[in-house]
């Protein structure tokens, strides 16, 4: 079979590379691209059960508490029980959590200048078509004002 015969194979191989470029922006500050995201939706969120958390990332409540174990190793964030439901925990960020988020957005910046660079004056219709993919999948943003992730057509 020929690697070229599926249309979503490039999509597929540029996610792959544009997430290990981030991997590379991210390692000087300590972290993976999955704990930069649970990060930037606490800054987005603020206090948001565990639950509630790994819902919004459409990932298992064990899968969550592995990543956010590793953040509360490191001392980005804190987990304390739900006063008002004691089955529940409630995840904030410390201060050194909300000081990563800058080196977090530098490399985020960096990615999407690397995008840009590729792309040129395409960027910003790629950029509306990803998010609009996205959203067509059942995709959100953790801590966004609506349920659904918006769509902008300019970034």
């Amino acid at each position: 079979m020929r690697s070229d015969q599926h249309k979503f194979h490039g999509l597929l191989h540029s996610a792959e590379l544009v997430e290990s470029a981030l991997r590379e922006q991210l390692a000087p500050l300590g972290i993976l691209p999955r704990q930069a995201r649970v990060l930037e939706a606490l800054s987005r969120t603020g206090p948001v059960s565990q639950t509630d958390l790994a819902s919004a990332f459409g990932v298992t409540s064990a899968s969550m508490s592995t990543m956010t174990d590793r953040l509360l190793a490191a001392g980005y964030i804190t987990r304390t029980i739900d006063p008002t439901s004691r089955r529940q925990n409630v995840l904030d960020l410390t201060d050194s959590g909300r000081t990563l988020l800058d080196g977090i957005n530098e490399a985020w910046s960096a990615v999407d200048d690397t995008i840009r660079a590729v792309l040129g004056r395409e960027s910003a219709t790629f950029f509306s078509l990803a998010r609009r993919l996205r959203d067509g999948l059942g995709g959100t943003v953790p801590g966004a004002k609506t349920a659904r992730a918006p769509t902008r057509t300019s970034d």
